[in-house]
């Protein structure tokens, strides 16, 4: 135990200028990811700011059983946010994967360059942005999108009051904005690739969509299964920006895109800081659940490869 301590006493003092150097960083990580972890024990509590968090009502998983009760939206904004993030996971991964591809096969320096710059600026645009160019194209009024169903003689469709339509909205909404940010890693990681395969799968005959299938995607399988495993671990996140900046506080919309994050802003001002927290809480153990569970199951069919 003793050349244990001297050991790391040594290592201290050779190295103490970079560990010095790392105090900042561990400072700001105790501050903000450590210490509000007390802050949970609000989710068993009635809290009021008189009592304040530890001094507060105890009430167990009082505020867990309201959230899956009839009463509560609790199952209706799980379902929200698996279906929003499900499907926005896998065309997440077809669409950028595809666009990569796509570019990685153009000749052309000058033209693959301006179709790459232009599917990455979406990227740059706030969820604001976005709303506005899709109340453009889905107003009822003015839109493109009911202009266009007038032209072949149907009847227009009033968008904002059609709830049924708004997931796969939002959905692709997400895919659009993210895929040629999510391409661009691709892109790099094909990079990478030895080119001697390809040079000898031609000579073998081989065409082109077949370079694709059996050396392009096998070769992207780690940096995709990375990719996922990231995605996954966020499936029980909504993104609170993109459905206030696409629907905004629309009631008639409310019951098919509020997710879990919007859930919380929404009780967190009506129902308490604890009700709050506990889906908060919620939210945070099945991440936890699912990034294991999923990198536990990439190990298994990526050769022992996962996140960690």
């Amino acid at each position: 135990m003793g050349s244990v301590v001297k050991g790391f006493l040594h290592e201290i003092k050779k190295n103490r200028i970079l560990y010095f150097m790392c105090v900042p960083a561990l400072i700001v990580l105790i501050m903000f990811s450590y210490i509000p972890f007390a802050g949970a024990w609000m989710a068993f509590t009635d809290f009021n700011v008189v009592d304040g968090i530890f001094g507060s009502k105890f009430v167990g998983l009082d505020n867990f059983k309201f959230f899956f009760s009839e009463n509560s939206m609790g199952w209706k904004v799980i379902y929200n946010t698996l279906y929003i993030n499900f499907f926005g996971l896998i065309l997440g991964i077809v669409v950028p994967v595809s666009i990569a591809v796509l570019l990685q096969e153009i000749r052309h320096k000058a033209y693959k360059k301006i179709a790459q710059s232009m599917m990455f600026f979406p990227y740059f645009l706030s969820w604001v942005v976005v709303g506005a160019i899709l109340y453009g194209i889905f107003s009822t009024d003015v839109g493109v999108a009911n202009n266009i169903l007038e032209f072949f003689g149907a009847d227009p469709i009033r968008w904002y009051s059609e709830p049924k339509y708004w997931k796969w909205i939002i959905i692709l909404s997400s895919v659009w904005k993210w895929s040629g940010y999510n391409s661009i890693i691709y892109l790099a990681a094909m990079s990478n690739f030895d080119g001697s395969l390809y040079e000898a799968a031609k000579v073998d005959g081989a065409s082109k969509l077949q370079r694709i299938f059996y050396l392009t995607v096998p070769m992207l399988k780690p940096t995709i299964i990375v990719l996922t495993l990231l995605s996954v671990g966020r499936i029980f996140y909504g993104d609170f920006g993109m459905i206030y900046g696409i629907v905004g506080n629309n009631p008639v919309l409310a019951d098919e895109v509020t997710v879990i994050d919007t859930y919380v802003y929404q009780s967190m001002r009506t129902l308490g800081f604890s009700y709050a927290t506990a889906i908060g809480l919620f939210q945070s153990l099945m991440g936890l659940i699912l990034i294991t569970a999923a990198n536990r199951s990439a190990k298994k069919i990526n050769d022992g490869e996962g996140l960690f």
